[in-house]
């Protein structure tokens, strides 16, 4: 009976996991998925104002960002057709409900650490027309384990290295501890606006079967912090479908000593 009821089990939890991955291609795919960025713009790298392939004057000053255009730049502004200028702080709503959009692009602003940049995605990029799906490794029970989540009491905050080359901070809130294969492993986590727990990870197979490193989202802890630990659904971080996202590399410690041949791998493209 109980060979019966595991069976029954991981089939329908393979059946989740095959809707999750075709739920997260059409998401990667959509018109504003990471597959349509084309440009991630840093003001500090354009004083004058004018940013490459956009049109209007983008300025900073102080807690907000400020846009001046005219007609004939073709852009609108909440919806409406926009000419003058408008006072901007940072996007926080789903891309495709940002405020400004240029002939059906949508420019995202952006705030990181006190800087300020403009992101262009465009429904009709290379990236997009070139994407086939994402390589997954299918569904294996091996690789839901329990386990708890530890958090530190107060945020830290580490330097780590981004992918476009820079230095940020990375706010961390706890440890998450889990056990594969008789050994103990340890990810040091953030936990997200919705009690959900996030972390960026790298493993033996990093670099090689797959993208460099990967993100992992548990959901929320319960109260007594026991969570699922689900590494088929391990993700590819925004920087592995385009170059222009700034994901961060793994932190001190989240390099795990094992292979994790579960959840996405790459981005297979035309």
């Amino acid at each position: 009976m109980s060979d019966t009821t595991s069976s029954t089990e991981t089939t329908d939890a393979a059946g989740e996991w095959q809707h999750w991955h075709e739920q997260r291609e059409a998401a990667v795919a959509s018109s504003y998925g990471p597959l349509s960025l084309t440009g991630t713009h840093w003001l500090a790298d354009h004083p004058g104002g004018r940013l490459p392939g956009l049109p209007g004057e983008w300025r900073e000053d102080g807690d907000e960002l400020v846009l001046t255009a005219d007609a004939g730049d073709g852009l609108t502004v909440d919806g409406k057709p926009f000419a003058g200028t408008v006072r901007l702080g940072a996007d926080h709503a789903p891309i495709h409900e940002s405020r400004v959009e240029a002939a059906g692009r949508r420019l995202v602003v952006l705030r990181r650490e006190g800087l300020w940049a403009v992101r262009d995605f465009d429904p009709g990029s290379a990236a997009r027309r070139a994407f086939r799906s994402i390589e997954a490794t299918p569904y294996d029970p091996r690789w839901v384990v329990p386990g708890v989540y530890r958090p530190y009491g107060e945020e830290r905050s580490v330097r780590v290295e981004n992918a476009d080359g820079k230095e940020r901070g990375l706010g961390l809130s706890g440890r998450l501890v889990f056990e594969l294969d008789g050994q103990v492993h340890t990810l040091q986590v953030a936990v997200e606006a919705d009690g959900t727990l996030w972390a960026v990870f790298a493993d033996a197979t990093s670099g090689g079967s797959t993208f460099r490193f990967r993100f992992l989202r548990p959901a929320a802890p319960a109260e007594d912090g026991s969570v699922t630990v689900d590494l088929n659904r391990a993700l590819l971080p925004p920087c592995a479908f385009v170059d222009h996202f700034i994901c961060p590399f793994p932190p001190p410690g989240n390099t795990l000593d094992l292979a994790v041949e579960a959840g996405e791998r790459r981005v297979l493209t035309a």
